[in-house]
C-alpha cells in the first residue's frame, strides 16, 4: 500500500507545474525586438517602456506545444501589455492582412515576433484575457462584448491569468473568470514572451510579472493521411476521374451528368482536425467529413470548395442542406479563388470550426449531426471541373 501510494504521489509530484522565472534572475529569457528594459525586483519581472522604441519581448529561450500556464500581472493603466504563447519570429521580410478597425496589409521585418497574444489592458478596454494575433491577424478571439468576462480584470492590482493550450484549443481564465475560447490550429509550438508595448507619454510606464509557472503538457503534430504519389488509404466511389499528379490528387468531371462521384478514406474519424491545400480552376467540390455511405440520405458534413462563392461554407448534403453560407470573397481578404488556399476544419464533439487561409468562416458550438464518418473529396457532375488536394494531414498527439 506504502508503494502504491508513494507512486501516486510521484505522478501527482512530476504533473507539477514548474516556475519560468527563478525570482532572483532573467536565466532562461532574451529579449527579442524593442528598447524597453526587463529587470528583476522583488520576485518580479518588470518591464518599464523606452522613449520612442517599439514593441519589446522577454522571450523564453523554450518552446512548447500543449502547457497549462499560469501567471500574474500588474499593468499600469496607461501600459498595454500581454503574454505571448507559442510564437516566433519572422525569418524573412513578411506581408500579412492584420482585421483590427478594418482590413488591411502590414509589412513586417524581418525578426519580427508574432503569434497569440494573451491581452492585458485595463478594465474599461473589457479585453483583456482575450487573444490577439501580434503582427500577424489582429484580434481572433476579443472578448470585449461578453458582459463577464470583460470584467474579470482590475486596474491596479495583481491579476491572475490561466492559459490552456491542448492542440487546436486555447483557453484563459482572468481571476478565475473564464474569457477566450480559442479555436485555431496556425501554430502548435512556439517560444512565450513578456510584452512590453510601444508608448508614448510624460514618463515611462512600467507592467510587472509574477509567479509565472508552467505545466509542459506535450504537444500535438501533423500526420500525413495522404503520402502525395499514391492513393493509398483512399478509394474512388461514382463517377469523375482521380489521379496524382505533381504530388496532388487531382479530379475532373466533364461535366452535364448526375454521376456524382467521391474519393473517400479508407479510415473513419471522429474527432479531429483537418487541414489540406486546394486549388479548383472550375466547377464544383466539397470536403465531406463524418460522412457515412455515399448513397445514404444523411451524407455528414461539406466544407464548399468552389472558385465564385462561399469559401468554408458549411453543409449538411441530403438533410439539411446549407447550414452556413459565407458570401462573396470580400468577407475573407486571404482568399485566393484560382490558387492555392490552405483548408482546416477542427470537429470535437458537436463543435465544428472550419478556417480558410487562417481566417475563420463558419462555427457550429452544437451541431445535431454525425459524430463519426470517413473524410471524401467530392467530384460534383454538373459542371466540367477541375480540382486539386494536397498536403492533407489530421493532428495527432506528439510522440
Amino acid at each position: 500500500m506504502r508503494l502504491v501510494l508513494l507512486l501516486i504521489s510521484a505522478a501527482f509530484a512530476a504533473a507539477a507545474p514548474k516556475p519560468m522565472f527563478d525570482g532572483k534572475t532573467l536565466k532562461g529569457w532574451h529579449q527579442c525586438n524593442g528598447k524597453a528594459t526587463y529587470r528583476v525586483e522583488n520576485r518580479e519581472i518588470v518591464g518599464r517602456t523606452a522613449e520612442g522604441s517599439p514593441n519589446s519581448f522577454l522571450c523564453s529561450d523554450r518552446e512548447y506545444g500543449d502547457f497549462i500556464l499560469e501567471y500574474e500581472t500588474k499593468t499600469e493603466p496607461a501600459l498595454n501589455s500581454g503574454v505571448q504563447i507559442r510564437s516566433h519570429q519572422y525569418k524573412s521580410d513578411q506581408e500579412v492582412v492584420t482585421e483590427n478597425k478594418g482590413a488591411r496589409r502590414v509589412r513586417h521585418p524581418a525578426g519580427r515576433v508574432h503569434g497569440y497574444q494573451v491581452e492585458t489592458a485595463t478594465a474599461e478596454s473589457g479585453s483583456s484575457g482575450g487573444i490577439y494575433d501580434e503582427a500577424r491577424r489582429g484580434w481572433v478571439a476579443n472578448i470585449s462584448s461578453d458582459p463577464t468576462a470583460s470584467k474579470a480584470f482590475r486596474d491596479n492590482e495583481w491579476n491572475k491569468y490561466r492559459v490552456e493550450a491542448r492542440g487546436d484549443f486555447i483557453q484563459t481564465w482572468v481571476n478565475g473568470v473564464p474569457c477566450a475560447k480559442l479555436v485555431d490550429s496556425m501554430d502548435l509550438t512556439g517560444f512565450i514572451a513578456l510584452q512590453v508595448h510601444s508608448f508614448k507619454g510624460d514618463k515611462p510606464a512600467e507592467v510587472r510579472w509574477r509567479n509565472i509557472r508552467i505545466d509542459d503538457l506535450g504537444g500535438h503534430e501533423w500526420k500525413r493521411i495522404f503520402d502525395g504519389s499514391t492513393m493509398k488509404g483512399w478509394k474512388k466511389d461514382g463517377g469523375g476521374e482521380w489521379a496524382v499528379e505533381g504530388g496532388a490528387l487531382k479530379g475532373v468531371q466533364p461535366g452535364g451528368t448526375t454521376n456524382r462521384g467521391f474519393l473517400i478514406s479508407e479510415d473513419e474519424f471522429g474527432d479531429f482536425t483537418l487541414r489540406m491545400q486546394y486549388k479548383i480552376s472550375k466547377g464544383n467540390s466539397g470536403v465531406f467529413f463524418r460522412m457515412g455511405a455515399p448513397s445514404a440520405k444523411e451524407m455528414g458534413f461539406e466544407v464548399e470548395v468552389d472558385p465564385t462563392r462561399d469559401p468554408g461554407g458549411l453543409q449538411a448534403p441530403g438533410t439539411r442542406g446549407w447550414l452556413q453560407h459565407t458570401g462573396e470573397p470580400d468577407k475573407n481578404p486571404e482568399w485566393r479563388p484560382l490558387d492555392w488556399n490552405e483548408l482546416t476544419i477542427s470537429a470535437q464533439g458537436r463543435r465544428i470550426v472550419v478556417h480558410v487561409n487562417g481566417k475563420k468562416m463558419t462555427e457550429s458550438l452544437d451541431d445535431p449531426g454525425r459524430l463519426t464518418g470517413r473524410f471524401a473529396l467530392q467530384s460534383n457532375p454538373r459542371l466540367p471541373l477541375e480540382v486539386w488536394f494536397k498536403d492533407i494531414e489530421v493532428m495527432r498527439p506528439a510522440r
